[in-house]
């Protein structure tokens, strides 16, 4: 690897002297471009890199997959000797897709990710069972969950071409990483991405789930998981699949994954899990969970016809002779299990001596990256759990908070108080009079006891009553995040 690292070293120069960043990307495509790329569709980004730069030409040739003209590529014998690129009657082709990652911030350059080409709807081709994906829609969904705080101990499982790992390795520069796959393929552009991403010293092992580090712990796991549900007969893409029936690969490692766990410790993954006729789905996922704090979130779910045809076209399978065979034995397994659904969404757990947990369904855009605050909204839940009048605690109204106040026009009194929070999970609660009346004058200094007895003395209510009616709907606000 000596040699091939020194070569993708000298890459890492050709391709930040060019400004081939996801910034500098995204500026010389432009919102048309740039929106129809998102959607596949390469011809206005083709129109809009005829320039002949060194960024427009790195971005046709990595990015697009077309072929360049050699004599344009600058550093075209480095890429060549690092096995990115190769020429051929004066045209140069990739070999490999090198992509851009951007700062889970937005701001800044995190690194490069080394995946194999892309294989495009239309192309009559489908991916190798060994096919390396690229950053995706999933993996930056799960790098904006990541809690943000620097660990020092780093595993990313089922690491793929290393996306979350590089990430890590921003966020956490002097921490170890380790990164784990089945494929052997995937550790090798694993290791790519990481010598363009100028990381030293991450651990690469080869293995299924979490016997690869057997006997070890983590400050922090993640997880872009095989977590795709398809009929049996073995995995046939192994960057999706496992080869475990249903939803196992992901309830093995939610269960497994505690005792991996220093206290305190992470364990962040994307999952789909079922929805079986009969059993709720927030009973079986909750059932996987032990020994952690955890938040589980359902962002979506979809009916096994759309489950099928989303898989199927990501395999770029549609329209091929095969597709109403695969189309139908997708539906035989999803009806011989009796599966109504399939939910896609997070899980986050922390390992806890007293755990909280939280299963909920959030379809509503959310204030990014949720790494941000997510330690946050574990704490609110273990404070809501443990909430007392009697305590003696002080509260404090969460920052953004925003009080609609719903009636007839000119009415006295509303007939209903609504308090929404503008930023992070942009909850919406009904509150009474007590709550709204706490969220207008607590900051976290004043001990709770005296602010009930105020209220109480404004409304003209029994104190006992206030203190009360407080115990009863506090926990579930602060849980929620409007109290802190």
């Amino acid at each position: 690897m000596g040699g091939l690292r020194e070569a993708l070293l000298r890459v890492r120069d050709v391709l930040s002297g060019a400004d081939y960043t996801v910034a500098g990307v995204r500026e010389l495509l432009g919102p048309v471009a740039g929106g129809a790329l998102a959607r596949d569709e390469i011809v206005p980004a083709l129109r809009a890199t005829g320039g002949g730069s060194p960024l427009e030409v790195l971005t046709r040739l990595f990015w697009l997959q077309v072929p360049v003209e050699a004599a344009a590529v600058g550093g075209v014998d480095e890429l060549v000797a690092a096995g990115l690129a190769e020429v051929s009657g004066g045209e140069a082709r990739a070999r490999l897709r090198v992509e851009p990652l951007e700062a889970v911030s937005g701001a800044g350059h995190a690194g490069y990710a080394v995946s194999d080409l892309t294989v495009r709807p239309g192309s009559g081709r489908v991916p190798a069972a060994d096919h390396v994906v690229g950053a995706g829609g999933a993996s930056g969904n799960l790098a904006r969950l990541v809690v943000h705080s620097p660990v020092d101990n780093m595993l990313d499982l089922g690491t793929g071409c290393g996306v979350q790992a590089v990430h890590m390795a921003g966020r956490s520069p002097a921490g170890r990483v380790t990164a784990t796959d089945v494929n052997p393929r995937a550790l090798e552009l694993a290791a790519m991405s990481f010598a363009l991403s100028g990381m030293d010293g991450a651990e690469l092992l080869r293995g299924s789930l979490l016997e690869p580090v057997r006997d070890r712990r983590f400050d922090l796991i993640v997880s872009n998981p095989p977590f795709v549900v398809a009929p049996s007969g073995g995995p046939r893409f192994t960057y999706r699949e496992s080869g475990l029936p249903g939803d196992d690969f992901c309830r093995r490692l939610v269960q497994g994954a505690p005792e991996h766990l220093t206290d305190g410790g992470y364990c962040q993954l994307l999952a789909n899990w079922l929805h079986v006729d009969g059993v709720p789905w927030e009973e079986r996922v909750g059932s996987w969970v032990a020994g952690c704090d955890a938040w589980i979130v359902q962002r979506d779910v979809q009916d096994p016809a759309e489950y099928a045809e989303l898989w199927l076209r990501d395999s770029c399978e549609a329209g091929t002779p095969e597709y109403r065979a695969r189309y139908g034995a997708w539906l035989d397994h999803f009806e011989r299990e009796g599966v109504t659904g399939i939910g896609f969404g997070w899980i986050t757990l922390r390992r806890s001596e007293r755990p909280a947990v939280r299963i909920e369904e959030l379809r509503h855009a959310v204030e990014q990256p949720v790494g941000a605050y997510v330690a946050d909204i574990l704490d609110g839940l273990t404070k809501g759990a443990e909430f007392s009048t009697a305590c003696g605690q002080t509260l404090g109204a969460a920052p953004g908070l925003v009080q609609e106040q719903i009636g007839p026009p000119g009415a006295e009194d509303p007939e209903r108080i609504v308090l929404r929070q503008t930023g992070r999970l942009r909850r919406a609660a009904g509150v009474g009079t007590v709550e709204a009346a706490l969220a207008g004058v607590c900051d976290g200094t004043m001990p709770l006891a005296p602010l009930l007895d105020a209220i109480a003395q404004l409304t003209g209510t029994d104190p006992a009553e206030v203190r009360a009616h407080a115990d009863a709907v506090l926990p579930g606000l602060i849980a929620d995040g409007f109290f802190g």
